[in-house]
């Protein structure tokens, strides 16, 4: 007797329960259903967006191997969930990122964790975020020479011509999908690579809880035994001459061993200020190449790609007009999507030219200028008279821990950025960034100084 879709589903978080401690089954597994299954296309049922982040971020390679373990190969797998609670007509379905098996199955730590801590011989975390690989990358004219670059890079990371590879550009271009496009590809190449992401300011805030533990020995020699490493947003070393010292002898030793070296920053080695000539001039010694602005075609690929990806069909007319009127970034383009989506949902509407032109024209005047991370942090601390890197500290002194604290809730409000991705940056873990987020908004209704201050500080990134 063939199986329904719901025995298929039994049989998969069976072997879930398995390998999962039964916290954990029960907080993410026990309430995800099985909504159909056609023989190409599995669709599971779940509670929130949050639970298609967690499930993706944290279970995504268990997943898999069960449903390639039941389903067979090449199933695709999508998430339906209502936007607005209790709400059918807020329902969405949302493709998983498939990320690639090197990734999944590195044995990766948790992504707030220290880098330089005692792991298995040979593995690190790599720190690479399964959706930012070479398949999601549209490339056009506007792109072509640095995505044939980086691909040349993974595909023979021997080839050293491109050593070290300095990719710059303005925000929301692509920079970060590229260098993580990079360091996947490796992996997947090469399993055994030791391949490590890194922003500028998580480096930094190592360096410095590694000196003040006097444990900078370590800190060398984890990151002078990387294959290839991947800094980005390197502009934020700009004015710290101890963190950029520190990076010279890194770089210096992987460069004369033949380790590959990438870099993102916001604009040219030429026309960055604050940084040594002799750092200055190691960024210089490869290949440095501009992202530019996205071209009509990368608009429309990028439209298609993300449309796709969130079942959703877009009218020919409809892709023209958002191609034609968004022009600064990849991230606005995306950012337009998902409006899309939101109000087509929310109120039941058809995604026409009409409802296009509403959203462009709502979105591209309000975000015209994006807001970034820096942003936020710069000015919380700046409202409050702290240093501008005392989030980044391991201080728990109570300004600094409430100012961290309104930090994290910004920037998942303001720029609803993963909650990983947060503790990415301040170097905490995702329960963390989870913890001071809800605890912020319990705050919220019953201290009004809190209140004003969110406020004012919402008022002062807008006014910039």
């Amino acid at each position: 007797m063939e199986k329904n879709h719901q025995q298929l589903w039994e049989e998969c978080r069976q072997i879930i329960k398995d390998y999962l401690p039964p916290a954990q089954f029960d907080a993410w597994f026990r309430d995800v259903a099985s909504q159909g299954f056609d023989g190409v296309s599995l669709t599971l049922m779940v509670p929130s967006a949050f639970f298609v982040e967690q499930l993706e971020e944290r279970y995504l390679g268990l997943l898999g191997a069960a449903i390639r373990k039941v389903y067979g190969q090449g199933v695709k797998l999508y998430y339906h969930y209502n936007q607005v609670k209790d709400v059918p007509a807020s329902a969405v379905n949302i493709r998983s990122a498939e990320p690639s098996p090197a990734i999944l199955n590195s044995g990766a730590a948790a992504a707030g964790g220290n880098p330089f801590a005692a792991q298995p011989v040979g593995e690190i975390d790599p720190r690479l975020n399964p959706r930012y690989n070479f398949e999601n990358y549209c490339c056009s004219f506007s792109n072509k020479v640095a995505c044939s670059i980086g691909q040349t890079i993974a595909n023979d990371p021997k080839i050293k011509t491109f050593n070290p590879l300095f990719i710059f550009g303005s925000t929301g271009v692509g920079k970060t999908h590229l260098v993580q496009a990079i360091g996947i590809r490796v992996k997947e190449r090469n399993p055994a690579a030791k391949v490590l992401y890194v922003t500028a300011r998580l480096f930094q805030s190592q360096y410095t809880t590694a000196e003040a533990k006097g444990t900078t020995n370590s800190f060398f020699h984890f990151y002078q035994s990387i294959d290839t490493l991947i800094v980005d947003d390197i502009q934020d070393f700009r004015d710290k001459p101890k963190t950029q010292n520190t990076f010279f002898h890194i770089f210096n030793h992987l460069h004369q061993n033949g380790k590959q070296i990438i870099m993102s920053s916001d604009c040219a080695p030429a026309d960055m200020e604050g940084f040594e000539d002799r750092l200055l001039s190691r960024f210089r010694w490869g290949m440095s190449v501009k992202l530019e602005n996205p071209d009509v075609e990368l608009r429309r690929n990028v439209l298609v790609q993300k449309a796709e990806q969130d079942g959703l069909e877009l009218p020919e007319e409809v892709i023209d007009y958002i191609a034609a009127n968004v022009t600064d970034s990849i991230r606005e383009l995306e950012g337009i999507v998902v409006s899309l989506i939101g109000r087509a949902t929310v109120l039941g509407l058809d995604i026409t030219l009409d409802l296009a032109r509403t959203v462009v024209a709502n979105a591209v005047r309000i975000n015209r200028r994006q807001v970034n991370f820096e942003e936020i942090a710069t000015a919380v601390c700046d409202h409050y008279g702290l240093e501008s890197d005392a989030i980044f500290t391991k201080s728990r002194k109570r300004e600094i821990s409430d100012a961290r604290q309104i930090v994290m809730f910004l920037a998942k409000k303001v720029l609803k950025m993963p909650l990983t991705a947060i503790g990415s940056r301040l170097d905490r873990t995702h329960a963390t960034v989870l913890y001071a987020c809800r605890n912020i908004e319990e705050r919220l209704p019953l201290e009004k100084q809190l209140h004003d201050d969110i406020v004012a500080i919402e008022a002062e990134l807008a006014a910039h």
